[in-house]
């Protein structure tokens, strides 16, 4: 064979296989989710917001055929869960809970590592919850209403306790001291065990703080629930009137958690993880289980949690400043 038929030869096979690669049908894409998927949770375990996330993680499981964990990241401002959330691939394989409290932390911060706006892309609103104006069953306090009309007769003497500052139970206790137009003292404690402690021992009048952390003494008749924070009566607590019915025009303080991926995460992977939250979120056991946590569960599209992050940092920007916080 000479030289010229055998270059002949390894051009029409090379052609050939050239040829029998683009005729060839592409290998199929993975379905998302192909392998666990790992869901970082700012909070310690046993809180209400891991709890949301774990009773969410079981059924988009069930749902999706691949096993979604929690990973539990305390650390303040949500840095920490932040951090390691974005250096993850953004590939979904790793969500990240964010709440309100992020959009808090935007602005009582120095310097926040992270954009939540930016860094993150929503995928759905997980559920939302109120939060509840408690006092002592001796207090003498039978509506929210009372509470007012003794803070304006004494200025600053009754005292109002929540959890640290800057929390969003702390915050909406400067927004209810602005919006009510009263003066009172407001003290911050390590944790809701001990503001508790501190209001059925009668050393502050009245506690904000979630319904399920103080629903124990409610229900024994040690401690009284006189409003909920939201602008409707929360559907965990129908009959506990809003603290718009109890004179106090325009409050309206609504927690939220949602769940995030990184930004950049493919369209495909966020419709996927959406659909299925939005069926699992309208089950009745799901609904009956985040109900005793006292969460309303509601999942919605992308856009409106992301819009809610965005109006939450205003909002919350507008309460630190006024309240002369200093950022962290």
């Amino acid at each position: 064979m000479n030289v010229q038929n055998c270059t002949r030869r390894l051009l029409l096979a090379s052609l050939a296989a050239v040829f029998s690669a683009v005729l060839s049908p592409a290998p199929a894409e993975e379905k998302y989710p192909s392998r666990p998927v790992r869901i970082i949770v700012p909070f310690a375990a046993g809180g209400v917001a891991d709890s949301t996330s774990r009773i969410v993680a079981e059924k988009l499981s069930e749902k999706l055929g691949q096993r979604f964990y929690i990973e539990n990241q305390p650390g303040a401002g949500g840095i920490v869960a932040a951090r390691n959330a974005m250096s993850a691939p953004p590939d979904g394989y790793t969500l990240i809970m964010l709440t309100n409290g992020t959009a808090v932390s935007v602005s009582l911060f120095e310097k926040l590592p992270f954009d939540p706006v930016k860094d993150f892309v929503a995928v759905s609103s997980l559920g939302f919850f109120d939060f509840a104006f408690v006092t002592s069953a001796s207090s003498g306090f039978k509506t929210l209403g009372d509470f007012i009309a003794a803070a304006k007769a004494k200025p600053g003497a009754l005292n109002v306790g929540t959890i640290n500052v800057g929390s969003t139970q702390n915050l909406s206790a400067e927004l209810f001291k602005t919006a009510a137009g009263i003066d009172f003292t407001l003290v911050p404690f390590r944790g809701n065990h001990e503001a508790e402690v501190a209001l059925l021992q009668g050393n502050v009048s009245l506690v904000i703080d979630s319904y399920s952390v103080l629903q124990g003494n409610i229900a024994d008749g040690k401690l009284k629930a006189l409003a909920s924070s939201g602008a409707t009566r929360a559907e965990s607590t129908p009959d506990l009137p809003t603290v718009q019915e109890s004179g106090v025009g325009n409050y309206d303080v609504v927690s939220w958690n949602a769940l995030f991926a990184r930004a950049g995460t493919p369209a495909e992977v966020i419709n996927t993880l959406n659909a299925a939250l939005q069926a699992i979120l309208g089950e009745a056991e799901t609904r009956k289980k985040m109900l005793l946590l006292g969460i309303e569960a509601k999942a919605g599209p992308p856009d409106a949690i992301e819009a809610r992050l965005k109006s939450d940092i205003d909002k919350w920007r507008a309460v630190i400043e006024n309240a002369h916080i200093p950022k962290q």
